[in-house]
């Protein structure tokens, strides 16, 4: 798998850090507040967005009285104190970073996710060091899958995009992967088990949890 891959990209959530439970609920309870109810179809409908597209996505089918900003203002504030105290890595997660900076493969992250929780999160964990470069999805012009994210996190460390390996848990982040020219390995995440086969399909590689990669 890491043959001739000078850079390891990362999606963050759901591939990364085990954190696809905190928008599962915030998305079941915002919709709630406007009398809707969270289905599979949603989920499938704004994947791979970032935050500005999915909370216009919000407004626009659940017909919410708020602005963008203020949709978005209320997710962090449900968001910020779960990825302080609840969020976690991945099983294997930080022991394959530590490995890939041992072997000298550069690690960077590529996230649909907010500035301000990614931030938030690797401040706590003291993670920062892990990772070259990170980049969020509100930096670049076209959200996955558009190749955009990795197409960037690879210019800013160097590496030609294919002796990059992208890491991914939901089908349209590993077709940004392979619409960028990067080898792609989907992650097992509970929240995407009703998409595995079609990221089997999609991706070179397949993983249950980081331990099972050889160096």
């Amino acid at each position: 798998m890491l043959e001739n891959i000078k850079a390891v990209i990362f999606d963050m959530d759901g591939t990364l850090i085990d954190s696809m439970w905190v928008w599962q609920a915030i998305d079941c309870e915002y919709m709630a507040r406007y009398g809707f109810e969270y289905t599979e179809d949603f989920h499938k409908a704004i994947e791979g967005m970032n935050f500005y597209d999915t909370a216009c996505y919000f407004k626009e089918h659940f017909n919410i009285d708020k602005s963008v900003d203020a949709i978005i203002e209320d997710w962090h504030n449900m968001a910020h104190d779960k990825y302080i105290c609840d969020v976690k890595f991945k099983e294997g997660a930080v022991s394959f970073i530590e490995k890939l900076k041992k072997c000298g493969i550069k690690t960077g992250i590529a996230t649909s996710n907010s500035r301000e929780l990614v931030d938030a999160f690797l401040e706590e964990n003291k993670a920062d060091k892990y990772f070259n470069y990170v980049c969020t999805s509100s930096e670049v012009t076209a959200s996955k899958p558009a190749p955009d994210l990795y197409l960037t996190v690879a210019k800013q460390l160097s590496v030609s995009p294919e002796n990059c390996l992208v890491f991914e848990d939901i089908p349209n982040g590993i077709r940004a992967g392979i619409n960028a020219g990067m080898k792609t390995c989907a992650v097992w995440d509970r929240f995407s088990v009703h998409c595995d086969e079609e990221k089997k399909g999609l991706a070179d590689y397949y993983i249950n949890d980081f331990n099972e990669i050889e160096f």
